[in-house]
């Protein structure tokens, strides 16, 4: 009987054989001086070196980035330049919200499995440390009219034309283009019409660093994030850095309802202490095809064996994505959510998770939203994030993917199991949802 899921010729399956990461850093922190493709360069020279795989074995880099780069903006080929890897690999990028992990490793993985190729790197990296600052449309237009004017006062006539606030600068846009409302301001709406407390909130935020920090203390993260050498506070040389900064390790449950509620200043419940923080980070991720794998003697973290992406009105519930990718991504890895072992659904808000994991096991909801007559399954809560989610270890949007990927992929080692599920939400009302698997 063929193989269910993701295969290829020969029913070959798509091989992760090594995952890595940078440590995640609190924005404007460790990595305030560093931008998205230095740190997508460490990672993946890291992940090769430690993989013991010849760069010439690649033969394609997908990359990702949510906040474009100006200087850079494809930073997958950049990346191949950048470490030595042969100029002849080819390479693109991707951006898929806070599913850009996904996209990339699916993009390679796709590859892999119709035959393209036998090996690639997938992965993301963002800063938001080192945001791209934009002008006024005004401003853009004087500037490239004056480039086109052909004495000095032609230009000065040009330019007097601009007002003060014309040469304001403009930031990146917080809010969803279609709507007008911010991630957060669209968590607190589903909190709301879901019936989301605060108390439950705090607490699932509260278990996301309890986890993430016995993680960090049994040593669980040291073989998949690299150690970073970035410069110290006085600019002289360089100082490692080894863990993400963003983990509360001593965090105590009664701490989070002190904190004010950040979107909706008087009745809502959705602070900074259960939001996923603005994140700088970087992952990778060495994909092949099964047989190529061992014929290097290698030993593959697991395998790729279904994905699905879905998407829904950003109008309604605009977090809801996971509820809808999953059920697809089950399907076609011919399992149920009760035969997954190591579920990791991104946190980007306590309220987000808490209204998936309802609707998951809402009968009613999967009736109404899915057109199917069975819930999605019920949520084993010692199954969930079980060493840390994004609210505590930080999400740098493109990594975010990576990290899931590896840091489930490992835990189901761990517990000796087979079967895991990632997911996340993302901007545009967008999901994301992979089953993977061990020998």
């Amino acid at each position: 009987m063929a193989q269910k899921g993701l295969v290829g010729p020969g029913n070959q399956r798509v091989a992760i054989v090594s995952g890595l990461r940078t440590p995640f850093a609190k924005q404007s922190s460790a990595y305030k001086s560093l931008s998205s493709l230095d740190m997508g360069i460490a990672v993946v020279a890291e992940l090769l070196a430690r993989s013991g795989v010849p760069a010439s074995e690649v033969q394609q880099v997908v990359y990702g980035q949510v906040l474009p780069s100006i200087a850079a903006p494809n930073i997958a080929r950049e990346i191949v330049l950048a470490t030595g890897m042969p100029r002849s690999i080819e390479a693109f990028s991707v951006s898929r919200a806070c599913a850009t992990g996904y996209q990339s490793t699916v993009s390679v993985a796709e590859a892999i499995a119709c035959g393209t190729i036998e090996c690639g790197i997938s992965g993301g990296a963002d800063s938001s440390s080192d945001v791209p600052i934009t002008v006024s449309k005004k401003l853009s237009t004087a500037l490239l009219d004056a480039s086109k004017a052909k004495t000095p006062l032609d230009q000065l006539k040009i330019l007097s034309r601009l007002s003060a606030k014309d040469l304001v600068p403009v930031p990146p846009a917080i809010v969803e283009f279609s709507t007008g409302l911010s991630m957060g301001e669209s968590a607190e709406k589903m909190a709301k019409e879901n019936g989301i407390t605060r108390a439950d909130q705090d607490r699932l935020a509260h278990e996301s660093h309890t986890k993430a920090a016995k993680a960090w203390a049994d040593g669980h993260f040291a073989g998949e994030v690299m150690e970073m050498y970035v410069p110290d506070s006085k600019g002289k040389g360089t100082t490692a850095f080894v863990e993400d900064n963003l983990v509360r390790k001593d965090s105590q449950l009664e701490s989070y309802a002190k904190l004010k509620p950040a979107f909706d200043k008087k009745y809502g419940t959705v602070t900074a202490g259960n939001s996923s923080p603005l994140t700088d980070g970087a992952s990778a991720l060495l994909l092949m095809r099964e047989d190529k794998a061992k014929a290097l003697g290698l030993r593959p973290l697991g395998y790729l064996r279904s994905y699905a992406f879905a998407a829904l009105d950003p109008r309604g519930q605009l977090l809801m994505g996971p509820s809808y990718a999953t059920p697809l991504a089950l399907d076609r890895a011919g399992v149920t959510l009760a035969d997954i072992d190591v579920l990791d659904m991104h946190e980007a808000f306590a309220a987000q998770v808490l209204s998936n994991t309802q609707a998951f096991e809402s009968k009613q909801w999967a009736a109404d939203k899915l057109g199917r007559a069975d819930r999605i399954g019920e949520i084993d809560w010692t199954k969930l994030n079980p060493t840390g989610g994004s609210i505590a270890i930080g999400h740098p949007f493109a990594a975010t993917g990576g990290r899931q990927i590896t840091q489930t992929l490992r835990e189901l080692g761990r517990r000796g199991k087979q079967l895991g599920l990632v997911t996340a939400c993302a901007a545009g009302g967008l999901g994301a949802a992979m089953v993977l698997e061990r020998e």
